[in-house]
């Protein structure tokens, strides 16, 4: 049997991805043309980005960061939605782990204070733990 309240955190945590993603470019194209930044295929990655402003530079490490942990969170919640033995809690931890994620994007966007927002990632990521040690037994 598969439980779609675990897919809905999934389906919401790609759809935030994709709200970064657009805000990643409605910053970041203004800020090249503005900064007059050249288009250089020839110098290494990310480093002509470094010539645009930091809160510019935020949404777009935010956005990478979204394609790191998160593909983790999407295997779990898969495989929860095919074994688990208690889906409710289940979908309750992943919407935890997408609550977190969301503020974490937030905060570095907007704020980026690295004490904040590492105590948001190391939350959101004992959140993934349990979710994976759940799957793991349910696997069982």
């Amino acid at each position: 049997m598969v439980h779609p309240e675990l897919l809905r955190p999934v389906f919401a945590l790609v759809l935030w991805t994709f709200v970064m993603w657009g805000w990643m470019y409605a910053t970041r194209i203004p800020a090249i043309r503005a900064a007059g930044v050249p288009l250089d295929p020839t110098r290494p990655r990310g480093e002509q980005m470094d010539d645009l402003p930091p809160h510019v530079r935020w949404k777009a490490d935010n956005y990478n960061h979204l394609m790191e942990m998160p593909t983790l969170f999407y295997a779990i919640a898969i495989t929860l939605a095919l074994v688990s033995r208690d889906p409710t809690t289940d979908a309750a931890l992943a919407w935890a782990y997408v609550a977190l994620r969301v503020v974490h994007s937030l905060f570095q966007a907007l704020v980026n204070r690295i004490e904040v927002r590492f105590a948001l990632f190391v939350l959101s990521s004992l959140v993934l733990l349990v979710l994976t040690i759940r799957a793991g037994i349910d696997l069982h």
